[in-house]
């Protein structure tokens, strides 16, 4: 059995945000389903960091702001190939919240991501040109962080590429599967970011395999 509750662990909790549940700008399937296993989560933990994606209207990644383009589209960015998207998560608008069913009264941090509105951030640790850090590695490491459970959305974009950096950044990383949904778009990039995590020397979980320390 893992064990979940020690001090030295913390619950990361990956952008569960209206505009990446269905209804929003850039929907997961089924990505609001995760909500009452994630607060089941929360209240097991005791110490619980959530990410908010964060973006500027002006924001690199946004279609709209490169006239003849379209969401989906890549184009040569700062950090590399650029995929466009539709607009999501604009701070002041209802897509940019977390779901108010959310127990967020136990999220002990919320850390806002991607508001360099030159730079796309998918991981919680670094903006995507893989240099810019967003704080929370020191902030685990002041705690005596030392594993790392990961939920959210969506599996194969942002959670990815957190627990990808939780474990070069040398954490015990932990995908708790059950409490995420991916995009699987193009089919098979699920079961390829699996495979990645795994070799990079994640383990991969669902939640009934957890217990309380």
């Amino acid at each position: 059995m893992l064990m979940n509750g020690s001090e030295n662990s913390v619950l990361l909790v990956v952008d569960v945000q209206q505009d990446f549940c269905p209804g929003g700008s850039l929907p997961v399937p089924e990505g609001d389903a995760i909500i009452p296993l994630v607060n089941r989560l929360a209240a097991r933990f005791r110490r619980v960091v959530a990410t908010q994606d964060w973006h500027p209207r002006n924001h690199v990644s946004f279609a709209s702001n490169h006239p003849g383009a379209r969401p989906f589209d890549t184009i040569p960015g700062p950090a590399g190939e650029q995929i466009l998207w539709p607009d999501h998560c604009i701070p002041g608008t209802p897509g940019a919240r977390l779901l108010p069913e959310l127990d967020t009264l136990r999220f002990d941090l919320i850390l806002r991501k991607g508001t360099n509105p030159a730079l796309d951030s998918y991981s919680a640790f670094f903006e995507n040109d893989r240099k810019t850090p967003t704080g929370l590695h020191n902030y685990l490491n002041g705690l005596g962080i030392d594993s790392v459970y990961l939920a959210g959305l969506a599996l194969d974009v942002c959670v990815f590429y957190s627990i990808m950096d939780a474990v070069k950044l040398g954490f015990q990383a932990v995908l708790v599967s059950d409490a995420c949904r991916a995009i699987d778009t193009p089919k098979g990039t699920l079961a390829t970011r699996l495979d990645e995590m795994r070799e990079a020397g994640a383990r991969i979980v669902e939640s009934n395999e957890l217990e309380d320390a």
